[in-house]
């Protein structure tokens, strides 16, 4: 991108707006990305306290979205999970507060020397990272959602362009004005907030100062956005993963794991929606597991050989691709694990799949032959997470395979540069009959840093 990039003509004041916040996240990137990590950090934490202090003033925002949405829920036009996911107390504003802290002390994912090469002597070539630049997010009701992007861009070196959904406007709105209260001393523009539908088909036009777009919601909202728009898209679509029970699994380990999986907290996109179960252990491993989701109030379906050990509605062809974010799962009784492959592969979302299993070549055949994100051996879908993977916080899970793939944080938000450091070298000097040889060395352990040829000599 450039400052010089010439400008489209708007065509209304809100495309006026729109380019005017895009300069400015522009400029502030530029800057941004030279702000050194102490910098950083001092202003994640600000906005750390920031959220603590204003807890009341969030709180009652959130309870005016809460209140909206309830009303919505009772005319058919929201879900359950929508509302539950909207939903913030005293407890989630403190745990919005200590994901701000823990990206703070994170790693700084800014300036590592990724690879080093001498091209020549006193020639040397580095691969170092350094921020994307301007980042648009659109993403659904949950308001932590706001708080977590604009840290891990904020760590990062990222300007930043937030729209969350419109039900939760009254808390996004307070959120946003906590972080920029909280970093006066951060470039101007570096987190702005968009609302209207209007700026994000304005944002999407400006290739020429986005860097990235990253959409979060179903695969029709995704290409939607990549279908409009010529900027890189990382996409976060729905959740439909699967846990699969082997004939060679501990079935009271399965059992607890498939139910974890589903009702921990039903209302995310790392939640089982579709339980797959080995024939030969279906008629007792069932019948527990269906008393228990059952008591828990989930509502279940299932094929016609499900239907012959447990008493659940009838399964439809499109319960496989749904996505249904709630106390619902659809169960099916597959023949092998290749059985299992081969669903999980023509009805999962790329997002998240589990083996339940103590066959090891049997866990290593699904791993390999299932093409997610996220593959987990004895474990609950539900560890897909940016924060239970140590990242701090995500901006989002990618289902792609470029770029960044499952739980994206900081180093999701980093590209790099090549830096070459010389002594006056001249490319004439390699060609011709007296070309001088390239040495092409590995530079294993030497970090760049500006000039490090010119201190040594």
């Amino acid at each position: 991108m450039s400052e010089n990039a010439p400008d489209t003509e708007p065509d209304s004041d809100v495309e006026a707006d729109t380019d005017e916040l895009a300069r400015r996240a522009e400029r502030a990137a530029l800057r941004l990305a030279n702000a050194d990590e102490a910098t950083r950090n001092e202003a994640l934490r600000s906005i750390a306290d920031a959220i603590r202090d204003r807890e009341a003033e969030i709180l009652e925002a959130n309870a005016e979205d809460v209140a909206a949405a309830e009303a919505m829920l009772a005319d058919g036009e929201y879900t359950q999970a929508l509302v539950d996911r909207l939903k913030l107390d005293e407890t989630k504003i403190e745990e919005i507060a200590s994901m701000v802290e823990s990206v703070a002390e994170q790693d700084d994912p800014l300036g590592e020397t990724l690879a080093a090469r001498e091209l020549d002597e006193d020639l040397e070539l580095y691969r170092v990272a350094v921020p994307i630049g301007v980042v648009a997010t659109v993403f659904e009701s949950r308001p932590d959602a706001l708080v977590q992007i604009a840290a891990l861009a904020l760590k990062s070196g990222n300007a930043v362009v937030l729209k969350g959904g419109s039900e939760a406007s009254e808390s996004n709105r307070i959120l946003h004005e906590a972080i920029v209260e909280a970093t006066p001393d951060l470039p101007d523009g570096w987190a702005a907030h968009v609302e209207a539908h209007e700026e994000v088909d304005r944002l999407l036009e400006l290739d020429d100062r986005v860097d990235l777009v990253m959409p979060r919601g179903s695969s029709e909202f995704v290409s939607y956005i990549q279908e409009n728009t010529q900027i890189p898209v990382l996409g976060h679509t729905e959740g439909i993963c699967h846990v699969y029970v082997d004939a060679d699994a501990d079935l009271e380990m399965a059992e607890d794991v498939a139910f974890d999986a589903k009702v921990q907290y039903p209302a995310v996109c790392n939640a089982v929606e579709t339980l797959l179960v080995h024939d030969s252990v279906a008629d007792a491993f069932l019948p527990d597991l269906v008393a228990r989701y059952e008591d828990a109030g989930v509502e279940l379906r299932g094929d016609e050989r499900t239907r012959e050990v447990v008493d659940v509605a009838p399964a439809t062809d499109d319960d496989w691709d749904t996505e249904y974010g709630d106390l619902e799962l659809s169960i099916k009784v597959v023949g092998d694990p290749y059985d299992a492959i081969d669903h999980v592969n023509d009805h999962g979302s790329k997002h998240t799949e589990s083996i339940l299993t103590e066959d090891t070549e049997t866990a290593e055949a699904f791993m390999t032959g299932v093409d997610a994100a996220s593959v987990f051996h004895n474990a609950s879908t539900r560890f897909a997470d940016g924060y239970r993977y140590g990242l701090g916080a995500e901006v989002g899970i990618s289902t792609g395979k470029i770029h960044a793939r499952g739980p994206v944080g900081l180093e999701g938000l980093t590209t790099y540069k090549y830096y070459l450091e010389g002594d006056g070298h001249l490319v004439a000097s390699y060609s011709g009959e007296d070309a001088l040889p390239f040495t092409h060395l590995e530079l294993d352990g030497v970090d760049w840093t500006p000039g490090r040829l010119s201190r040594e000599q």
